[in-house]
């Protein structure tokens, strides 16, 4: 089978590869489509730990079960699927176990042709879902679950701020917030990545690189009751004095490092909290698939395009220019 391999210089390249065999307790996946994410650019970039070569990378994926392991008849065969990208998140729901793992790294991920899953791994497809969309939807709309409602309580009348829209878990945040009525605006270097919000049902959009552009929102639209981030960086300190009294900041990554400084006096005089998060447990991914089914939610798609060319998927999402999900798809 083909499949997208790290090799020892940490560089990564498409190789043949032998078809896994799975055993008792695990599922064989015929992948039809599986998305990318930043963090198989960043193991590319040799950005991420523990990464070791001959791994194929890839947390994103939908197919079909074509063998179980130990059974010549399971409930699981010929059944469309996508895979929950944890392992071993642990037995405490509010946070991963030292020994958690995400799929695609170190263990063999969904940019290959064929998956091996624990059958506690697999979750019927949704059926309004197309098999690019499915692929599109596991890891980022897990984190963008759990750090809108475990950690967030977005709900009906909510006024919400997500930033960074052109990221998969913002813009699978932004989706979801806008769902249960709340109040959603989005922040964007992009003009175009605001007009698309809007389009999705954001109520308005701010575009970080104006200067000030934190107060200027403050005035003319007040606070927010939860802002939800993954940069980090110096806005983190901007995005403080954005949010209303007992208001929560949830952030689920630091992709501009750390903030120079953060408003103490502003935190403990208006009671704010500061919440981290980090993918989701099961429990929140069986919810999160439930909800998307319920309300028939499709992630944003920036492009598909066959599997032999995820090199250049990668490339163009280092670029940062595309807005949705990156998706590559099988043949067969």
């Amino acid at each position: 089978m083909k499949a997208l391999v790290v090799q020892s210089d940490l560089s990564v390249k498409i190789q043949e590869k032998d078809i896994p065999k799975p055993k008792e307790g695990e599922a064989l996946i015929k992948l039809t489509a599986a998305s990318i994410n930043r963090r198989d650019q960043w193991i590319r970039e040799g950005k991420y730990p523990g990464i070791k070569p001959g791994v194929i990378l890839g947390s994103d994926g939908a197919g079909e079960v074509v063998e179980v392991g130990g059974a010549t008849e399971s409930p699981w065969l010929g059944k469309k699927v996508i895979i929950n990208p944890n392992i071993d998140w642990g037995k405490d729901d509010a946070v991963q176990q030292q020994s958690y793992q995400v799929l695609g790294m170190p263990s063999d991920g969904t940019l290959a042709e064929y998956v091996v899953a624990k059958l506690d791994r697999l979750i019927e497809k949704p059926g309004h879902l197309s098999d690019s969309e499915a692929a599109a939807l596991p890891l980022s709309a897990l984190s963008a679950y759990r750090a809108c409602f475990t950690k967030g309580a977005v709900q009906k009348g909510a006024k919400v701020l997500i930033s960074g829209f052109g990221g998969g878990v913002a813009q699978m945040a932004t989706l979801f917030s806008i769902t249960v009525g709340a109040d959603t605006y989005i922040t964007s270097h992009s003009d175009a990545n605001i007009e698309m919000a809007k389009k999705k049902g954001a109520m308005g959009g701010f575009n970080y690189t104006t200067p000030d552009w934190y107060k200027n929102v403050k005035r003319r639209h007040g606070g927010f009751d939860v802002i939800i981030d993954s940069a980090g960086g110096n806005q983190f300190g901007q995005l403080i004095k954005l949010l209303n009294p007992k208001g929560r900041l949830v952030f689920y990554g630091a992709t501009n490092g750390l903030p120079a400084t953060i408003d103490l006096y502003t935190m403990f005089w208006r009671q704010l909290s500061i919440v981290g998060s980090t993918m989701g447990n099961d429990k929140e991914f069986a919810r999160m698939v439930e909800f998307v089914q319920s309300f028939h939610i499709i992630p944003i798609i920036g492009s598909v395009r066959p599997f032999e060319e995820v090199i250049e998927a990668l490339d163009e999402m280092k670029t940062g220019d595309l807005v949705g999900k990156s998706v590559l798809t099988f043949e067969g």
